[in-house]
């Protein structure tokens, strides 16, 4: 649309038209700040910020799956009984739901860059301190600090995308979600060998990922430069293709004067069903990076298969992650998308319950397929939002709901295996699960935002 330019906030636009001439003063809503001087920031950014987003995807998860691959270790080394496992899978989602709505506070008063990388350091120190834990409460506590990083980081992704690259949401939310499965993946496969490399001490084989959050750290420091901007555009509109010329117009000059509006998301359906969805598949997902490996375990794979076939499920992402995506942002709604996930995960929790070690590999591809309901989720947050500020909201409640809900999912599969003796009931449990996020993720995907709901 030719007049489009006119009405974005110009603290907007340069990230969204980086090889773009600033627009001339006529073409500036009244009361609006200059567009030419932040656009040169914008462009300087977006390197560090590509960066940034892989690196700080790849430590958003080894946190989680290298704990996977040594739980029975752990557990026998920290004196742990089946219960306290099962309380320790559920520590991710606890920490992601607590800390995770603290986030859009913490960006505006510092910049979620600064955040992020405050985030990358907490990642660090906490993997560096775990080791280190003579007991169970000790172990818990750097855990929860390296969790508390990646609760704030998660929920700032998708707001940095946003900002920076309001025009290519599809493509660099898949771009870091393929950083996030691969770093899960490798972290899975590679923790038991690194272990038995390393002199078989679990502590070495989980304080070696330390190094790579330290990595994670580096690329956000020139962007602390970029706090004051981005803290501004957090909450000012952002450019998509969503709604009519005419509703953008009028929704941007109304934040433009008013930009610390946004929207109710409490109110909206679609944000409670996003935040269902979130949920439900984040149980999946965290029963499956907790637990997995033990099943195949018990079911007679070796320890070190067993860490290979979690790295199997947790690398179907790495393309997958990329793919879906772009995929679902050429998709008016993401209902069928969401429908063939589900479909595979049925399919790969019915094989784990009736044959998990013959069809081990089989029910671990199905498994992964099924997971790369995470970038999907992701990726409906940005699609949902027609602003900066509804993204942030949108964000920090569908993620903290979303991992409320899952917290449960993974200490009722530790009672129920150590209770019944065996894996039939929690299997039957994941498999249950996969209906209701199959019809709120229909719910969530229909082509509608949180400001039209508001």
């Amino acid at each position: 649309m030719p007049d489009e330019p006119k009405t974005l906030d110009p603290a907007v636009r340069p990230a969204a038209t980086a090889g773009d001439s600033p627009a001339p003063d006529r073409a500036r809503p009244a009361g609006t700040a200059p567009p030419a001087a932040p656009a040169l920031p914008a462009r300087r950014f977006l390197v560090p910020v590509t960066v940034g987003l892989v690196l700080a995807a790849l430590n958003l998860r080894p946190a989680i799956t290298s704990l996977g691959a040594l739980l029975e270790e752990v557990s026998e080394g920290l004196h742990m009984s089946g219960s306290v496992a099962g309380v320790l899978t559920s520590v991710p989602p606890l920490c992601f739901a607590v800390f995770g709505i603290t986030a859009p506070r913490l960006a505006r008063r510092f910049g979620p860059a600064a955040v992020v990388c405050a985030g990358m350091a907490a990642i660090f120190t906490g993997l560096l301190l775990r080791p280190l834990a003579g007991g169970t409460a000790g172990f818990l506590a750097a855990s929860a600090l390296a969790l508390m990083g990646i609760a704030v980081s998660n929920v700032l992704m998708p707001v940095i995308v946003k900002r920076y690259f309001p025009d290519r949401v599809g493509t660099m939310t898949g771009l870091y979600s393929m950083a996030l499965a691969l770093g899960t993946s490798v972290a899975a496969a590679a923790t038991v060998p690194l272990t038995d490399a390393l002199g078989g001490d679990w502590r070495l084989g989980l304080g070696v990922w330390a190094a790579l959050a330290a990595l994670a750290v580096l690329p956000w420091l020139p962007l602390l430069r970029d706090r004051d901007r981005v803290s501004r555009t957090e909450t000012g509109p952002s450019s998509t293709k969503t709604g009519s010329s005419r509703r953008e117009t009028a929704s941007s000059r109304t934040e433009a004067k008013a930009p610390a509006a946004a929207p109710r998301v409490t109110r909206s359906r679609t944000a409670w069903a996003l935040g269902a969805f979130f949920g439900l598949q984040a149980t999946g997902a965290y029963i499956t990076m907790g637990w997995m490996p033990q099943i195949f375990r018990d079911a007679g794979v070796p320890a070190s298969t067993a860490g290979v076939l979690l790295a199997v499920t947790m690398v179907m992402g790495v393309p997958l992650a990329f793919v879906i995506p772009r995929l679902a942002t050429r998709m008016k709604t993401q209902g069928p998308i969401v429908v063939a996930l589900a479909l595979c995960g049925l399919g790969g929790y019915t094989g784990l319950l009736l044959a998990p070690a013959a069809g081990a590999w089989v029910w671990a591809v199905l498994l992964g397929v099924s997971n790369c309901a995470f970038p999907l989720a992701l990726t409906m947050i940005g699609m949902r939002s027609r602003t900066g500020a509804g993204v942030v909201r949108l964000s920090a409640f569908a993620q903290s709901v979303g991992y409320l809900i899952s917290i449960p999912g993974p200490l009722l599969v530790g009672v129920l295996y150590q209770h019944s003796g065996g894996w039939g009931l929690p299997i039957a449990l994941m498999g249950g699960l996969m209906v209701p996020q199959m019809i709120v993720g229909i719910l969530a995907g229909r082509d509608r935002t949180v400001e039209d709901e508001c």
